[in-house]
């Protein structure tokens, strides 16, 4: 996990510009191939209610708008590890989304300190997965 995190951080500080403002380095299309793994669990529906991708499902919570958001931000039953890290302040950029999805537990228990379990036992095994499937969730959040 730190390995993974340390290498993230150092092509963020090599090009800070590819990750500024929420901005992804992925490739969406290939995020959105990569994204079906995902719809087991979870969906995207807009705040008006239309779904985007998939349909609601009780397992995990709705990632419309995730990215640049607090990492807890819906009426979903999240753990008390990762409302831990909404209260640390944490945020979905492309660092830390990325090393969440690939070590969801081990990554917030690094970023709070504390101890527990992350709901999300998936992992993304792939880094490239990882980072296109942020991009293509990017692609889906509202114009600001």
């Amino acid at each position: 996990m730190k390995t993974t995190l340390l290498t993230l951080t150092a092509a963020m500080a090599i090009g800070g510009a590819a990750f500024a403002d929420g901005h992804a380095s992925g490739d969406a299309a290939a995020g959105e191939d990569a994204f079906k793994n995902c719809t087991t669990c979870h969906w995207v529906q807009d705040a008006d209610g239309n779904d985007i991708v998939g349909k609601k499902k009780p397992t995990g919570p709705n990632l419309y708008n995730v990215v640049g958001n607090a990492i807890a931000q819906s009426d979903y039953r999240y753990s008390k590890l990762m409302k831990a890290g909404t209260d640390a302040g944490l945020v979905w950029d492309e660092v830390s989304f990325v090393a969440y999805v690939q070590d969801p537990t081990g990554y917030l228990k690094e970023a709070t300190g504390e101890k527990g379990r992350s709901k999300m036992s998936y992992k993304v095994r792939k880094e490239e997965d990882a980072v296109n499937i942020y991009a293509y969730l990017a692609s889906l959040a509202p114009a600001n």
